[in-house]
């Protein structure tokens, strides 16, 4: 497989002056994984070299730079990918390198949601870190932090100075405007829930001299756990799995044509319904897991912890994504009943007059038997597209490679 290099750049310098201009000029060159991390970093690229100029230091011009990196592997350290990353930073002659990685990056019993090496001019953000809301504003936010720690490195003077520009400037967003270098990542309701925290690291023998983590254990899994659910985009399930809703409903809806489902739906009180709807999406997860090994196993794993968050994601994923389907398919066969089944027919086999109730608690059976069906389905379904519709991308490399040992 060849690198696929995706390169979007902006605010070219035209040919005249352009040596006065490179003199003055910082490259900052962001390297997302695929899928979500590029998403994301193309939907802030267009802003942020105005924001870099009014942020980090305007006496510069500021050109950013974009290569989606589909190979820099799935790693479980950060310092796996510093090599590939100075790689592209001296290719491209870029000042500054960013990674964003989907993947959870986890030391000294915190997670780490970025770190800058001043020495070599490049930082990570692990994009899981944010949760799962505002993910682009954050993005934006860490990335002018990083580059200023980059930039000015340990001279609180520069940074000051232009601190005070920034307050000054009727260019900056108002949401920018009066925070410090160091407050970006911990001044909103959100940070204030989920604490951040900036440590400065020894410089000799450590990649890093900053990191920022999760300062709360509980509320740093929390975090995490949302946000690599997020990234592994739970409702493609439900377009990936075509097959699988067909098997389902033609089921339930043979299964409507005999009137023993009608008799059960009368029986069956409110308890036993939530009873079976639990057993069977519990059972279509345990089987599209066991179905397509899923769950990773704890035998030469480099991080143990690590690896009970994937499969805790995993679960998730694969639940968030069922409840999906199920309401789906609670929607299809709430339309089928009203509509194929008459109400005289309905009241024949129940003896009392039937009402809405009666429809509905009839097609939440039969939405719970055809889920039992649908889960036989999904075992049959395409590994690839179970794997495609259930992990992000990094994940997905990450497991095949966890596969081969």
């Amino acid at each position: 497989m060849s690198t696929a290099r995706n390169e979007v750049s902006i605010r070219e310098p035209g040919e005249e002056g352009s040596q006065a201009v490179n003199a003055c000029r910082k490259v900052v060159g962001l390297v997302p994984a695929p899928e979500m991390p590029t998403e994301m970093a193309e939907q802030a690229i267009d802003e942020l070299p105005e924001l870099l100029a009014n942020y980090v230091d305007d006496r510069l011009s500021w050109e950013v730079q974009l290569i989606v990196d589909p190979l820099i592997g799935a790693a479980e350290a950060s310092s796996d990918i510093i090599g590939s990353i100075l790689e592209y930073k001296r290719d491209q002659k870029w000042d500054y390198a960013i990674c964003i990685t989907d993947l959870p990056i986890f030391k000294d019993r915190r997670f780490v949601i970025a770190e800058t090496s001043t020495v070599h001019g490049l930082a990570l953000i692990s994009l899981p870190a944010f949760g799962i809301s505002a993910i682009r504003r954050r993005l934006s936010e860490a990335i002018l932090q990083l580059v200023n720690e980059l930039h000015h490195g340990s001279s609180e003077e520069d940074r000051a100075r232009q601190e005070q520009r920034t307050q000054q400037s009727d260019k900056v967003h108002k949401s920018l405007r009066g925070k410090g270098a160091r407050q970006l990542l911990g001044r909103h309701l959100y940070e204030k829930l989920f604490p951040v925290r900036r440590i400065t690291l020894p410089g000799e023998g450590e990649s890093f001299d900053v990191r920022f983590i999760a300062d709360s254990k509980i509320n740093g899994n929390l975090r995490i756990m949302a946000g690599m659910v997020r990234a592994n985009r739970p409702w493609t399930i439900f377009p990936a799995f075509k097959r699988v809703i067909a098997v389902a409903f033609a089921t339930g809806a043979y299964g409507l044509v005999f009137p023993t489902l009608w008799q059960l739906s009368a029986n069956y009180g409110r308890p036993r319904l939530i009873l079976l709807m639990g057993v069977a999406m519990v059972a279509m997860i345990a089987w599209i897991i066991i179905a397509h090994t899923l769950w990773e196993s704890m035998k030469n794993a480099r991080s143990p912890r690590l690896v009970r968050l994937y499969n805790t994601v995993t679960v998730l994923t694969l639940s968030a994504g069922v409840v999906f389907y199920y309401g789906i398919l609670l929607g299809l066969f709430c339309f089928t009943v009203l509509v194929f089944i008459p109400a005289n027919m309905l009241e024949a086999q129940l003896g009392h007059a039937v009402s809405l109730f009666d429809y509905t608690t009839l097609a939440w059976l039969v939405t719970s038997v055809a889920t039992i069906a649908g889960a036989l389905g999904a075992g049959l379904e395409d590994e690839e597209t179970v794997r495609n519709a259930t992990y992000g991308y990094r994940q997905r490399r990450r497991n095949q490679e966890a596969n081969k040992h």
